[in-house]
C-alpha cells in the first residue's frame, strides 16, 4: 500500500483525533479523548488511536497514553500551519502581507495616490482575505 493510500485513512473521526493530538501537544489517554471529542464509548476513541498508531503517526507510552509521533500535511492539513496549538490558514500570511503593503503604499503616496496600484493591491488583498476566511470556515472538523 502506498503512502497516499495510507494517508487516505486520515479522514473523518480519525482526522479529528489526529488534530486534537496535534493541538494539545501532550500525551492523551483513551477516556480523555472520548470525553473531549464526545465519542459514545472509549472503544471508538481506542479504534481511531490504534488506526493512527498503525499508520505510524502516533506512539503509545508506558501509561497507555498516545502522542504525536509524526506530523503530516495531507489533504486539508496542507492549507494550515500549527502555531501555538492553533491551526492557522496559510493564506492569512499572504493576506496580511498584501494588505500591509497596500496600506504602506497609500501612506507614502497620499497626496498623489496611484489608482492603478490601489486597485491592484485592493483586489489582491480582498482575494487573499476571502480565501483565508473560506479555508478558516472549512476548518470546522
Amino acid at each position: 500500500m502506498s503512502l497516499e493510500d495510507e494517508l487516505y485513512k486520515l479522514r473523518g473521526k480519525t482526522l479529528q483525533v489526529y488534530l486534537y493530538l496535534l493541538r494539545t501537544g501532550k500525551p492523551v489517554g483513551v477516556r480523555e479523548l472520548q470525553r473531549v471529542l464526545g465519542f459514545s464509548s472509549p472503544s471508538i476513541a481506542h479504534h481511531h488511536l490504534e488506526k493512527l498508531r498503525e499508520m505510524g503517526l502516533v506512539s503509545k507510552d508506558e501509561g497507555n497514553r498516545y502522542k504525536i509521533q509524526e506530523k503530516v500535511d495531507v489533504g486539508i492539513l496542507k492549507m494550515f500551519v500549527l502555531v501555538g496549538g492553533k491551526l492557522i490558514p496559510r493564506m492569512i500570511f499572504y493576506a496580511v502581507f498584501i494588505t500591509t503593503l497596500l496600506a504602506l503604499h497609500v501612506a507614502q503616496t497620499l497626496p498623489n495616490v496611484n489608482l492603478h496600484a490601489i486597485a491592484l493591491g485592493g483586489f489582491a488583498s480582498i482575494f487573499f482575505w476571502i480565501e483565508t476566511i473560506r479555508v478558516w470556515r472549512h476548518q470546522a472538523w
